[in-house]
Formats: structure tokens, sequence, C-alpha cells
């Protein structure tokens, strides 16, 4: 079949639709001179209109260029005049942008932990604390990219801290719970070492003015389980000296030296905390 062909003249005066069909040859002899006039003007007059839209858009897009540059221009004026007002330079804002962003990926890192991990990780929380106070006192800190984000990543920070959970004992009696600190401290649920009894005791000092006296239903605050600080050892070894002087005392009163006064003393006396917990 020969290929079909359809024109539809848009000349409002002459409004038609001519279809030809066959060979080139074919067609010139269906098209009429006058057809192929209307035809060629009208294709001259799209060809115009193209012409026309391409060289308004080619100046649309000379404006655009120009109006870009004008901006990009003002851009680097305005960064220039930033990093004058912050006294920094380009390196110095990545250096800043490279310590905020770690700080940021470690913040997230200790948000994903539970209570009891952060708890364990406080001298951490302080740390990155420190940092951010750091970046605030940084004068780069107030530049738009960054100003939202410092302030954020302190407060997550704030978020952070943790405070241990107080745990209380509460003061039994000698005949039933043979309460004393140094047994206090060696029962298993609380440090499961007696000779920690000094923690206890330095805890609660306002409570207990003597170790060796403590009454039932005492409510002590037991401290977590952490290597004895200095002023707990200072303590312990005060407490058996005066423990020695005041047995050497009894024996030169006396004037006889009995072995119980001999005896090195290496805990608080039992029965002392006896007479207070009947």
């Amino acid at each position: 079949m020969p290929p079909l062909y359809q024109y539809t003249s848009k000349d409002p005066k002459n409004p038609r639709t001519i279809i030809l069909s066959g060979s080139f040859e074919e067609l010139q002899k269906q098209m009429t001179e006058e057809d192929g006039k209307i035809a060629i003007a009208e294709f001259q007059e799209v060809l115009r209109q193209l012409d026309a839209i391409l060289a308004k858009r080619q100046q649309q897009l000379a404006d655009n260029e120009k109006q870009l540059a004008s901006l990009q221009a003002a851009a680097k004026k305005c960064e220039d005049d930033l990093l004058a007002l912050v006294g920094g330079s380009k390196d110095d804002i990545n250096r800043f942008r490279e310590r905020l962003g770690r700080l940021e990926g470690r913040v997230r890192e200790l948000k994903a932990l539970n209570d009891d991990q952060l708890l364990e990780r406080q001298a951490e929380v302080r740390e990155l604390d420190a940092e951010v106070t750091k970046l605030r006192g940084e004068k780069i800190a107030v530049l738009p990219e960054f100003f939202n984000r410092v302030i954020a990543v302190a407060k997550d920070i704030k978020g952070l801290y943790r405070e241990p959970k107080t745990k209380f004992y509460t003061v039994g009696t000698w005949a039933k719970d043979r309460d004393c600190l140094w047994n206090i401290a060696g029962k298993a649920d609380i440090y499961d070492d007696p000779f920690m009894w000094t923690k206890v005791w330095l805890a609660n000092k306002d409570l207990v003015r003597n170790p060796d006296i403590i009454q039932p239903g005492q409510k002590l605050e037991i401290p977590k389980k952490t290597d004895k600080s200095d002023d707990e050892k200072k303590a312990e070894r005060r407490y058996f000296r005066n423990k020695r002087i005041a047995a050497e005392k009894a024996e030169s009163n006396a004037g006889t030296t009995t072995p119980d006064a001999k005896k090195e003393v290496t805990k608080p006396s039992d029965s002392k905390a006896k007479s207070g917990a009947n």
C-alpha cells in the first residue's frame, strides 16, 4: 500500500484537510501549486515562531547566567565577610566541620545505649560536654552552617547524663541478722567483701558516728562498689590505730597483759554493734 500523507491547512481564510498518497512524484501531481505555496508559507511561519522562541530562551539563559554569576559573586563576598568576622580560614572551617561531625557521631552512639550502659560511660559524656563547650567558644560556631547543629548536640549531650541509682540497706537486729558494718559489706548483694565496710561508714557518717554502733531500723546508703578512695583508706587506718591505742590503754590501766589485748584489730567490733542491735 502506498504511503498516506495528511496535511491540514491552518489558514483561517481557507481551512481544509488534504489527504495525499503515493510516491513523492505522485504527491507533486496531486498537490496544486496553491496548496504548495500555502504549506510552504505555514511551515515558514512555524519556523519563524520556533526561531523566536529559541531566541527568547537563549536570552533567558543569558540573563539567568548573568544573574547566577551575580549571586555567586554575592555569595563569595558574603563568605569572605563571614570569614573575616569569625577570624578563620576555609581550612579552619573544614576542621571545625570535621570535629563537629565526629562529636555528633559519638553522641548518636551513646544515645543508643540504655541507662545502665550510659551510667558506666559518664566519663565519656563529660568529655563530650567539654568538647562541645570548646566548640561553642569558637567564633566559627556562629556560622549558619554550624549554629543550630552545635546547639542541638549540646542539648543531646546534656540528656546523656545519668545519676547513679542510690541503694539503701535497712539495719536489722544483731540477734536475727548479725548486722554490723563488717557483715553488711560482706553480704553478697552489697559488696560481697567485708573489707569495704569503711565505704558504708563514710557514706553514712552523719548517721553512724561510731562504726562499732549501728541501730536496727537505720537506713544506710550503699555507695556504688568501687576501689577504696584515699579518704576511705585513711579512715580505716585511723579506726584501727584508735582501736589499738584504746586496747593498749586498757592494758596499761589493768596492769596486766591479756591475750585479747595483743590481738590485732582487723574489723569493727561486733560487741558494740550488738549492744545497739538487740
